[in-house]
């Protein structure tokens, strides 16, 4: 029987990371996140530094992958003498492949959604937010000023929009490539996960 494989897409400053870590506590499996990205450095040999800021370059490199078409598909990291950046992504899609196998999880970003969609017990979430709510988020959780944690919402929603388009082709936030779109400044933390648990169950993938 297949795993149950909960993925997290999320808008930055719209709680998805917490919303993933109490939706994998009240359900009782792993929950990863920034763990992958040390996994993913010791699988490819790059440093977890530059795995962890690989997505930020996808922005800068985009031209290069309009010619190249996506990059999934390849289940052998390093094909064709790629960069050291489409190492990482290679090597990271392995990974994940991987933690599908070896157990029930939830996991947040990364293209897991594309990446893990033939999976049989697989939900797809996008977490979002009003922009108000995302930048009282991110002044309180980095001590930013408004305009400070506006620019880094721009940024950071810009740059995982290229990562996306980058390696799947696919539109980052598009609604139609996620199986349930929740707005955690309607519903809360808690609400959110609560939810997600409720899809879950509708579907047949909960007892």
């Amino acid at each position: 029987m297949s795993n149950l494989i909960i993925t997290i897409s999320r808008e930055f400053g719209s709680g998805g990371r917490k919303i993933g870590a109490l939706l994998a506590e009240k359900l009782d499996i792993p929950f990863y996140d920034k763990e992958i990205i040390q996994m993913t450095a010791e699988k490819s040999g790059l440093s977890p530094d530059f795995v962890a800021r690989q997505e930020e370059s996808s922005q800068r490199n985009f031209l290069f992958s309009i010619a190249t078409g996506p990059y999934t598909g390849f289940s052998n990291p390093f094909p064709y003498d790629s960069g050291v950046s489409d190492q990482a992504y290679f090597s990271q899609t392995d990974i994940l492949r991987e933690l599908a196998a070896a157990g029930s999880c939830v996991i947040v970003g990364r293209c897991a959604d594309y990446i893990l969609r033939a999976e049989e017990k697989l939900l797809r979430v996008f977490i979002t937010a009003d922009p108000e709510a995302r930048r009282r988020r991110i002044v309180a959780e980095y001590g930013l000023d408004e305009k400070g944690s506006a620019d880094k919402i721009k940024k950071a929603d810009k740059s995982r929009a290229a990562y996306v388009r980058r390696y799947t082709g696919e539109e980052w936030g598009d609604i139609h490539n996620y199986d349930l779109v929740i707005n955690s400044d309607y519903t809360g933390i808690e609400g959110a996960a609560d939810i997600i648990l409720t899809a879950l169950k509708a579907r047949g993938l909960l007892n």
